[in-house]
Parts: structure tokens; C-alpha cells; sequence
């Protein structure tokens, strides 16, 4: 095995792990209070509506020609790394509150247990939650598979990393029947926003026509770089100036989804746009609109034949610090 293939299979299976622990949490907590049987349901139903998925766009996506697989595949991993290292670095200057699995167990175990009396039979209200949960942590695992998979061009490599994170976290959450607080969460989250910036930089740049020094190889000092300045970013926060809090910002739609005639658009389809939008481009739309930015302008540097491979990772972790400068605000009244 290559370091490439080393570094996508680990990449694939901590990030792949992290949504199975988010996943794992929601069935363990309507399954134990509500039904089991109604949660595997759900469950299943999900893994049925993600093969079909998978199956009708990883050929599609594979076919792309590769220039464009890897700046379209760089560009949301890249915004998908920025978004996860953003709030990975709040929680670790301590202005974000860490994820806690137990506190999310007890809470939808709470919100279960008071949504009326669990039936018998079928429990509508155990599928739908299982069924959501896996679905919306199943299309970020299918989304790395095919990305990792398709840009390295093995994307059997990254489905077993894939499937051996899912099956050691379900094997270990219904063996301890708790939800997995002890895993380090947290610091996952830090190192696979990390990895997914890198490889996002790395490909992006690639397909918009820069190439890097020394190849593949740039690819662990690139990673190491990231690391360096998401560290010093956290020790920026940390000795910031006290009034300053993180806020939850509520991700903003585009203008013309505020507009008033969005309200006439029948209450499905626009959810399930708001849902895409918030998918492929968070809660910080700025975040996504800068690597849009910093990759057509690898691009332009690029075409007049200059070096351009420094601009993604400078322009990436710029966007970075804006978008943590953006996430502090004043509390109300100060």
C-alpha cells in the first residue's frame, strides 16, 4: 500500500467513524426508549435509500473527466474541512461547547420518551428519527467514499476503510449498549478537518491546473502546515479578548431563497432544497464562496504558467481565520 492509499484509507475511516458515533447515539437512544424493532427499520430503510443513491451517482461521478473530478471533489472537501476545522478550533480555544454523546443520548432520549407512548406494534416516530439520523450521517459517509475514492481511484480501498469504521463503532456501541462518550470526538473532528483541508487543497489546486513540488509527497507537509496554523489560530482565540464569545450563527440563504416568492414554493421542495444547500455549503456560505475564489484564481495564476500552488493553501487557511473572526460575537448587551 502507497502512502497515498495509507493516507486515504485513514482519512476515510476516522472521518467515516465520527459520523457512525452521531449515528450510532440517535438509534441506541429511540431504540432503548422507544422500540428496537421500528429503529432498525428505520435504519435499514436508510442504508436501502443510500445504496440507491451511491449506485446512480458513484458511476457518474467516476466518469468525470479528472481534471474536473478534482476540482469539483478538492472544492467540497475543502469546504466540508474548512467547516469541520472552524468549529474544532471553537472547541478547543474553549468558545464552543464539546460534542457530547451523552448529552445528545439523553436529550432525543428525553424528546422519545415524551412523544406519546410507544405502541407496540409499529412506532412511527422510532423509524422516522433512526431513519433521518442514519440517512443525514449516511450521505457525508457515502459523500467521502465516492470523493476519496473517485479522486484516488480506488474507491474499493475507501468503502472498506469506510465500512470498517461503521462496523467497529456499531460493534462497540451495542456491546457497551451506552452511547461511545469516551471516544475522543473532539480531537477526531480536529485531525479529520486536517485531513479533508489537505486533500481538498491538494486535489483542488491539481485540477485547477497547478502542480504541486515533489508530487504526492507535498501531501504530508502539506497536512502539517495545516496542523500548525490550525494550533496557533486555537492559541489566537484563546488570547483574545475576553468579551468575545463563539455564537451560533444560523447558516443564511442565498438572496433569492429570502426573497418573498420563495414562500410560494411548495413547503417539499423547499426543504429539500434548504436541505442540499446546507449539506454542500454549511453554515457559513462565506467559507464556500472563498474557495470558489481561491481555486479560480490557482486557475488564472496557473493558465499564464506562473506557480500556483501556494495560492489554495494560503487563501484556504485565510478563509479559515475570516470565517472564525465572523463565528465570535458579542453577547447581547455587552
Amino acid at each position: 500500500m502507497s502512502g497515498a492509499d495509507l493516507s486515504l484509507a485513514v482519512s476515510v475511516f476516522l472521518a467515516c467513524a465520527v459520523e457512525a458515533v452521531e449515528a450510532l447515539t440517535i438509534v441506541l437512544a429511540v431504540g432503548s426508549t422507544r422500540s428496537w424493532r421500528s429503529a432498525f427499520s428505520g435504519v435499514l430503510a436508510a442504508l436501502l435509500v443510500l445504496a440507491v443513491l451511491i449506485a446512480a451517482l458513484g458511476p457518474a461521478i467516476v466518469s468525470l473527466p479528472i481534471d474536473v473530478l478534482r476540482i469539483a471533489v478538492g472544492g467540497l472537501l475543502l469546504i466540508f474541512g474548512l467547516q469541520w476545522l472552524r468549529k474544532a478550533i471553537l472547541r478547543a480555544a474553549g468558545l464552543k461547547s464539546m460534542h457530547d454523546e451523552l448529552a445528545i443520548f439523553e436529550a432525543e432520549a428525553a424528546a422519545a420518551g415524551s412523544a406519546g407512548v410507544a405502541v407496540t406494534g409499529f412506532d412511527g416516530y422510532s423509524f422516522t428519527i433512526a431513519f433521518k439520523g442514519v440517512l443525514l450521517e449516511g450521505l457525508e459517509v457515502a459523500f467521502i467514499v465516492l470523493t476519496f475514492g473517485a479522486n484516488q481511484g480506488n474507491v474499493g480501498l475507501a468503502a472498506v476503510a469506510a465500512g470498517a469504521a461503521v462496523v467497529l463503532v456499531v460493534l462497540a456501541g451495542f456491546a457497551a449498549r451506552a452511547p461511545l462518550a469516551r471516544v475522543p470526538e473532539n480531537s477526531m473532528k480536529f485531525v479529520v478537518g486536517v485531513l479533508l483541508s489537505t486533500f481538498g487543497i491538494f486535489w483542488g489546486a491539481e485540477g485547477a491546473g497547478a502542480s504541486w513540488p515533489g508530487g504526492e509527497a507535498a501531501l504530508p507537509v502539506l497536512a502539517l502546515a495545516i496542523f500548525a496554523a490550525a494550533a496557533l489560530m486555537v492559541r489566537d482565540l484563546r488570547l483574545g479578548r475576553p468579551e468575545l464569545v463563539a455564537g451560533e450563527r444560523p447558516w443564511r440563504l442565498l438572496p433569492a431563497i429570502r426573497q418573498e416568492s420563495a414562500k410560494r414554493v411548495r413547503p417539499v421542495i423547499r426543504r429539500a432544497a434548504l436541505g442540499v444547500w446546507e449539506f454542500v455549503v454549511g453554515d457559513d456560505w462565506r467559507t464556500a464562496a472563498g474557495v470558489v475564489v481561491v481555486l479560480g484564481a490557482t486557475a488564472l495564476v496557473a493558465a499564464v504558467g506562473l506557480p500556483a500552488w501556494w495560492l489554495a493553501p494560503i487563501g484556504a487557511l485565510a478563509s479559515l481565520y475570516l470565517s472564525l473572526r465572523r463565528a465570535l460575537v458579542r453577547p447581547p448587551g455587552s
